[in-house]
């Protein structure tokens, strides 16, 4: 490669090699190719270093091994080895449309931009249950809704499978803590403290393949809802009353569904099969698909279900029991 090197691109990965290849793969497409590549491999027992290997006539690549210590301090490692002054991290389920680099280029020209993220969204080739939690946890009919977009109900915080920032940022706040989950919006939330913008680049999307069944995306998203109050510790101001919705609608379909039916007050049913039927019909529209429609209101239930409960675990051994911050699924950090 001829070409100065403007960024390094840090990709952890834990025991997904073919996914890396995906991603890395889309990497050889950019349009913009002055950039180098750190794949950080945490521990994993299906190593990457044949992938990576595989691409060193095609990118600026580096490959290092490390002994397991989670998403966060991994992104870290790669900082300490990177060989420019701004740094973006993928997830290794992602995969970067061709213009990507050249989009994200021009605006860190005409903009004084230390921190960005861009939003994601599913690809058509994706299988329809990965497009169904696609819709769910993009769509404002979930609290998808508050991510990655210019009209959101909390200041936007980019999240680790698309975002960089550069050194003097890094520098400033530490780069991502110990936390196993939301140690990216830890993070956004202390760029923000320490003065610096976030910038929310809606061209510099990214395709999330996201978990591919539904007792993976519970067990993400159980823990999703435990890092909300895990950061409610670190940060109280970074909890707001949307935040609660997912916990309420659980236990409306715990306390509230059972108690409509043994008393036949079945009007109380009326606000669930509305918002289901939003769910379906808004899913319907965005992919003209009747089965990601069907599968958006099933993806729908499993992610407030398990945000919610992940949730009240949190406020039980958190706040009521005072207990030190915790996660659960530990296998479930990278996929």
């Amino acid at each position: 490669m001829t070409q100065p090197i403007y960024y390094t691109i840090i990709i952890p990965v834990y025991n997904r090699p073919e996914e890396l290849r995906e991603l890395l793969d889309s990497l050889c497409k950019q349009t913009f190719q002055s950039f180098e590549v750190l794949v950080i491999d945490d521990g994993s027992d299906q190593d990457a270093a044949e992938v990576a290997a595989s691409f060193t006539d095609k990118l600026q690549i580096r490959y290092f091994y490390k002994k397991n210590s989670g998403p966060g301090p991994s992104r870290n490692y790669g900082c300490t080895l990177a060989g420019t002054g701004f740094f973006v991290f993928f997830d290794s389920d992602c995969i970067i449309p061709p213009s990507y680099f050249e989009h994200l280029h021009r605006q860190l020209e005409k903009n004084d931009i230390k921190a960005y993220g861009g939003p994601d969204q599913s690809s058509d080739d994706f299988t329809i249950i990965q497009r169904a939690i696609s819709y769910s946890m993009t769509s404002v009919l979930t609290t998808g809704g508050i991510r990655g977009k210019k009209k959101s109900v909390e200041k936007f915080h980019p999240r680790s499978f698309n975002m960089g920032f550069s050194r003097e940022v890094y520098l400033k706040t530490g780069g991502f803590s110990e936390m196993r989950f939301g140690e990216d919006i830890d993070l956004s939330i202390r760029i923000v403290k320490s003065g610096y913008k976030t910038w929310l680049l809606p061209e510099c999307f990214v395709y999330h393949k996201r978990r591919t069944d539904y007792k993976k995306f519970f067990k993400q998203v159980f823990n999703s809802g435990i890092a909300r109050i895990n950061l409610y510790k670190r940060h109280p101001e970074s909890l707001g009353l949307f935040h609660f919705f997912p916990a309420t609608f659980l236990l409306y379909l715990i306390f509230g569904l059972p108690h409509a039916l043994y008393h036949a007050q079945y009007f109380v049913l009326y606000p669930l099969g509305i918002y289901l039927m939003l769910i379906f019909l808004g899913a319907l529209l965005q992919n003209k698909h009747i089965a990601i429609g069907f599968h958006a209101v099933v993806a729908g239930m499993v992610q407030l279900c398990g945000y919610g409960a992940g949730f009240l675990k949190g406020i039980w051994k958190r706040i009521i029991l005072k207990q030190d911050e915790f996660h659960d699924f530990r296998k479930n950090f990278y996929g």
